[in-house]
């Protein structure tokens, strides 16, 4: 059983609050993956969506004096839905765990588990984080100190833990301990980065005890199917989300087709439980594993990981009111190494905007199209014969394109951009190299063929490469200059490119009209300046 889809997703964001940069972030890099792998060509599916169950949302809604649902249907239509359009993020689908088909597939899922013997019932007392949902085990608590002195904490992130004692269901995890060591070693990359890969496998190699899946001391969660006395453990029912959105237990056809999933990205504080627990639930079940766990780094500002408690969120909405989403897609894409932690500031988002943006990228496609139209009357020229200079630019389109692309197939945004970047310094520096507007004084050189002809042709043919390259990180900027560069009428849509085919050259025809666009990212005065 294969899969003809390539699926990528992001987790499902727990509703407890609004969403900040942190969530947005991972939303872009996988928004950016798919919308590059759909210009290769491939059928793909890109799924997000939100944890909407647990005794956290229920604590919280209670705390606002509203139902656990009144509190998430708002969330989510307030504030998590409008943040796909904030950041302008093309996902195929958007679950929540409080819809039918994530119940029915859930419970499928469960009943499944129970027929194959995997799950058994008995009792658990220990330490529960209400903050992270997490079983945590007596070696990983320790007392707090500071604000939380008289509490204590999880070792593993930080939060208050709860004793507690309930009757609950388990799910046999530890009889994969084995099984998940040998399956980590036969398949290097199913977890990345290395650092994510080894933390794992040495929490699985400390050994691994059966896990309790089910809550009895509340009731805002799914049922479980055979005991209605009992609720699914919401971190169990969450990672079922990637199944039940694709129609697993009501459409096997569609889940065939589209499962298993190409990469799961996640942050890193949640890696254990997409590369241990769901893994091992998915052999329990008798269904593929993933081909990959991406877990990335924190967000730092000021040196600190951004959270609620420290109050250094940043909203997205900030960031995209003030640069543009574009802007926002760029910088977390270009600015940070996917997979480690990245530091932020507003600083350096206004300094990589001016001189990267408007500077490096916005001021090369306004110089090349009012040269066309100063020199052209706005009518893209023949070329001439192509000198070293046009060849250097050509070479440095196809070797780009090519690293570009194995830099995406890497999940390694940051290098894509790098490799893409290259083409924007050599136009530039071809243009003040060639000095077009020096060449413009010499009337021999004029005209269609002549060595004016050629350089211009060449930046528009850059600039065309540019606008199908950019097209999964900057969609806005790219539709601008695909429609400055008159390349619809010719080639057809801006979506519809294909990256194999993008560094063939010559594809802008002579008499293409090309208009000056408006400034793709004008200058900003921000009050960091």
């Amino acid at each position: 059983m294969s899969a003809e889809t390539f699926f990528v997703t992001t987790p499902i964001y727990y509703v407890n609050d609004a969403p900040h940069i942190g969530h947005g972030y991972t939303t872009v890099m996988g928004d950016i993956i798919t919308r590059w792998h759909r210009q290769r060509g491939e059928d793909v599916w890109y799924l997000t969506g939100t944890d909407e169950h647990g005794q956290k949302v229920l604590r919280k809604a209670e705390a606002n004096g509203v139902s656990p649902q009144e509190w998430v249907d708002k969330l989510v239509e307030d504030e998590w839905k409008p943040l796909l359009e904030t950041i302008d993020v093309a996902n195929d689908d958007f679950i929540r765990t409080t819809e039918q088909r994530h119940l029915d597939g859930s419970k499928a899922f469960w009943q499944d588990l129970q027929d194959r013997g995997a799950v058994y019932q008995g009792s658990f007392s220990g330490w529960y984080s209400v903050g992270s949902e997490e079983f945590v085990g007596d070696d990983d608590v320790a007392d707090g100190e500071g604000d939380d002195e008289g509490f204590k904490v999880s070792t593993l992130d930080g939060s208050r833990v709860e004793h507690m004692t309930e009757e609950n269901y388990f799910f046999r995890l530890s009889d994969y301990q084995q099984q998940l060591l040998d399956f980590y070693e036969a398949n290097p990359t199913f977890i990345q980065p290395e650092s994510a890969r080894n933390e794992v496998i040495s929490f699985v190699s400390r050994g691994l005890r059966d896990l309790s899946i089910s809550r009895s001391t509340f009731d805002w969660g799914i049922g479980v199917p055979w005991d209605d006395k009992h609720v699914m453990y919401v971190w169990v029912e969450a990672l079922l989300n990637y199944v039940t959105a694709i129609g697993y237990g009501a459409d096997q056809e569609r889940f065939e087709k589209i499962w298993p999933a190409d990469i799961h990205i996640v942050g890193k504080d949640i890696a254990r439980f997409h590369a241990v627990i769901w893994p091992a639930m998915l052999m329990a079940a008798g269904q593929p594993v993933p081909h990959q766990v991406f877990a990335h780094g924190w967000l730092l500002v000021g040196g600190q990981k951004m959270s609620k408690s420290k109050a250094n969120g940043i909203r997205p909405d900030e960031i995209v009111d003030t640069f543009g989403s574009d802007a926002y897609r760029y910088y977390f894409a270009r600015a940070l190494t996917f997979g480690s932690d990245g530091s932020i500031s507003w600083e350096d988002i206004s300094a990589r905007y001016h001189a990267e943006l408007a500077n490096g990228f916005g001021n090369l496609a306004s110089r090349v199209a009012a040269m066309i139209g100063k020199y052209f009357d706005g009518t893209l020229p023949a070329a001439g014969d192509l000198t070293d200079a046009e060849l250097t630019v050509i070479d440095t389109v196809a070797e780009a394109v090519r690293d570009a692309d194995a830099a995406i197939e890497a999940v390694a945004p940051q290098d894509a951009l790098a490799a893409i970047w290259r083409i924007v310094d050599e136009l530039n520096g071809y243009i003040t190299d060639q000095a077009p507007w020096k060449v413009a004084k010499d009337e021999s050189q004029g005209g269609e063929g002549g060595r004016l002809a050629t350089i211009l042709h060449t930046a528009a043919e850059g600039l065309r490469v540019l606008a199908v390259l950019l097209n999964p990180v900057m969609p806005k900027a790219s539709a601008v200059l695909w429609d400055s560069l008159g390349a619809e009428p010719a080639l057809g849509v801006l979506a519809d490119q294909r990256i194999d085919a993008v560094a063939a050259w010559g594809q802008l025809p002579a008499g293409t009209v090309v208009t000056k666009p408006a400034s793709l990212f004008p200058r900003i005065e921000t009050a960091a300046e």
